[in-house]
């Protein structure tokens, strides 16, 4: 068989490289109008809960944490309960539905919606671990006033073991559901990795640019995606809500801020067994099974060294047992309480 000339094969080969090129620039900038022409970034946003919504401006936080909503449950006597949703690209209040509904006419009960998302300020800004334990710290102080049982949904353990660290007093008892921060070193998932490799502001940088980023928020934002992501939550069906709240909530302005952040590993706490979890002085429970997007590797070692630590699994949850398994939660939850009454 001849051989093609090298002139002609180096030729074709640039020539199918300056193809594939121009393809991944024309669907890039379709993606761009595609966002700005035909998304809309201000849907209507409902209540995610079916109770008050109040709205707190942390006078100690001032401009810097701006002001954060919370739901606010019927019951007015017992030992305070603070919620605290997840961080991710759709996260709110919504999340921790299950819980609110299950202690709102017991106790005086708050479900927050974090800095950046549902109702709570989403101000371009700097986010970072610190900013969101001195927004939880604040609100301790100032809205709840005494020392609260507080529930946390993974990322967000980590936000709170930092704030319990700086100010137990303001604490009766943690309970993270599926915390981050447990996987093994060297492994879990990119967000995870980023920031444990220093390539967060790098990354950060490249998502954040000006010319794409709120076309990729968009596209991670879709129904679709949401739909995907939230099915790696669930052995059983997505409930519809969280999956259409969640799109409502991702379509508002700012919503793209702290999801960045995130995306970029930027909110991760280095070797947060050592840094956060390892001299937590708080009764603290930790509820888990399987989770795709983080693992328990660390696990043993911090129930080893902390004896304040508990740790319950209820199986077969994927990181939301509050939604899938929620009398199991909810039992849990009750007898960790009674131990430390």
């Amino acid at each position: 068989m001849p051989k093609k000339p090298i002139r002609k094969t180096v030729t074709g080969l640039a020539r199918g490289g300056v193809a594939v090129a121009g393809g991944l620039v024309t669907a890039t900038a379709a993606g761009i109008a595609y966002s700005r022409l035909a998304i809309d970034h201000e849907v209507p946003l409902p209540e995610a809960l079916d109770a008050e919504r109040r709205e707190f401006r942390l006078a100690e936080a001032g401009a810097e944490a701006g002001m954060i909503s919370a739901y606010v449950g019927e019951g007015s006597t017992g030992q305070p309960l603070v919620l605290i949703h997840s961080v991710n690209a759709a996260a709110s209040a919504m999340e921790m539905k299950p819980l609110f509904e299950m202690y709102r006419q017991k106790r005086r009960v708050y479900a927050l919606d974090l800095p950046g998302y549902g109702f709570s300020d989403r101000q371009a800004r700097t986010y970072t671990p610190e900013f969101f334990s001195n927004a939880l710290g604040h609100f301790l102080n100032q809205v709840v006033g005494q020392p609260a049982d507080v529930i946390a949904l993974s990322l967000s353990s980590e936000f709170l073991a930092q704030t319990a660290r700086k100010a137990p007093e303001q604490f009766r008892s943690l309970t993270m559901i599926s915390p981050s921060g447990l996987t093994g070193r060297s492994r879990g998932r990119a967000t995870e990795q980023a920031g444990q490799r220093g390539a967060s502001n790098s990354l950060y940088g490249l998502l954040a640019n000006p010319l794409w980023a709120q076309a990729l928020y968009d596209l991670i934002a879709s129904r679709m995606s949401l739909r995907f992501y939230l099915g790696k939550s669930f052995v059983g069906e997505i409930p519809d809500e969280l999956v259409e709240y969640g799109y409502a909530t991702s379509h508002q302005p700012g919503a793209m801020n702290v999801p960045l952040y995130f995306l970029s590993g930027q909110l991760f706490t280095q070797d947060a067994l050592q840094e956060l979890y390892l001299d937590l002085s708080v009764p603290t429970l930790i509820l888990y099974d399987q989770d795709f997007y983080v693992t328990f590797d660390l696990l043993p070692e911090l129930l080893n060294k902390n004896e304040l630590v508990k740790a319950v699994r209820i199986a077969p949850t994927l990181g939301l047992p509050h939604w899938e398994q929620a009398d199991e939660t909810k039992a849990a939850l009750e007898a960790f309480w009674t131990e430390i009454s």
